[in-house]
């Protein structure tokens, strides 16, 4: 377990940094202690430096997960966020994305949410924006990259997509 580099740390923040936007300081530096990022088998975890001095007793070759996995890089050193992040990323998410009822089950096993089936969604919240999806009962689902779809100016479809990687369509977008 080693603390990540300076490259990785930016390429980890400025993925986080869609979702919570200047808040990620309030990550770090939280009220109940000091917390940081450590790197482990490719995989960052969020812990705190109390578990971290504890863990040192360990030896890296015997320790198989310390904290919450916040995600992974890929093997072109991409940063993946996994869904144990979400508890963390939610309260501090600057955009939300509120599900109704009749739409949330179609919508976790992977479908598109038309506008009939959104409740309420964070004012000037742009396309391609990382959001977090709430249920109407404010319980966070996943986090997303919402997609409007239009046609002439009125919008018809809003897509978040969840098939596999929750931030696919995010990477996608930056392609082209």
């Amino acid at each position: 377990m080693r603390p990540l580099t300076e490259e990785e740390t930016r390429v980890m923040f400025e993925k986080i940094a869609k979702y919570i936007g200047e808040n990620l300081q309030l990550l770090v530096d939280r009220p109940d202690g000091t917390y940081c990022f450590r790197l482990h088998n490719d995989r960052v975890y969020y812990v705190s430096e109390k578990i971290l001095k504890l863990a040192a007793n360990i030896s890296g070759d015997k320790l198989v997960s310390l904290g919450t996995c916040f995600g992974k890089f890929t093997k072109t050193h991409k940063f993946r966020l996994h869904i144990t992040a979400l508890d963390y990323l939610a309260p501090y998410a600057k955009y939300k994305v509120w599900i109704k009822p009749g739409a949330e089950q179609s919508f976790l096993y992977g479908n598109h949410v038309l506008k009939s089936g959104l409740g309420r969604i964070t004012e000037n919240t742009s396309q391609y924006q990382g959001v977090v999806v709430y249920s109407m009962a404010d319980i966070p689902l996943l986090y997303s990259a919402i997609i409007i779809y239009c046609i002439g100016s009125e919008a018809k479809d809003i897509q978040l997509p969840v098939a596999g990687s929750p931030d696919h369509s995010m990477d996608t977008q930056q392609r082209s």
